[in-house]
């Protein structure tokens, strides 16, 4: 994919998510035993977006080859109260940050490296792509 392509793949979730998340929230359908609903979704997607993305595209600006480890966080606890559209709200400002930081990186920025324990070497192209392939993995599961 073309830095364009990715940007736009990033970009596109939000819309996507929400168009998803309402869906399933007013199809009245029960949730599996063991599967999450839009809310924990939702939640887990802001969750990923601090702890993996944002934290992860920091590490590459200030440390020469970061190493990390897998991370899979489970659904945000922060500010329970917050109704469905209020958690889409707050995904869609996270990932518009994260989506700041990325059209902020020049050629170097962008071909910056570091190691995932379990995955290899990863530039910013690589960590973008995964986060694509997340979102798709967690969007069909609203589907």
């Amino acid at each position: 994919m073309t830095r364009g392509e990715i940007v736009a793949a990033l970009a596109g979730l939000p819309a996507r998510l929400t168009d998803a998340a309402r869906a399933f929230a007013t199809a009245d359908r029960p949730i599996p035993a063991g599967e999450w609903g839009p809310n924990e979704v939702v939640r887990h997607l802001i969750a990923v977006e601090l702890e993996v993305h944002q934290s992860r595209l920091h590490d590459l600006a200030t440390s020469e080859e970061p190493q990390w480890v897998w991370a899979e966080p489970g659904p945000w606890p922060g500010e329970p109260e917050r109704t469905l559209d209020e958690l889409l709200d707050r995904f869609a400002a996270l990932r518009a940050a994260t989506l700041a930081t990325v059209d902020a990186l020049d050629d170097d920025g962008w071909s910056r490296t570091g190691t995932h324990a379990s995955l290899g070497r990863w530039d910013v192209e690589g960590l973008l792509q995964a986060a694509i392939d997340h979102d798709a993995e967690h969007l069909a599961a609203l589907r």
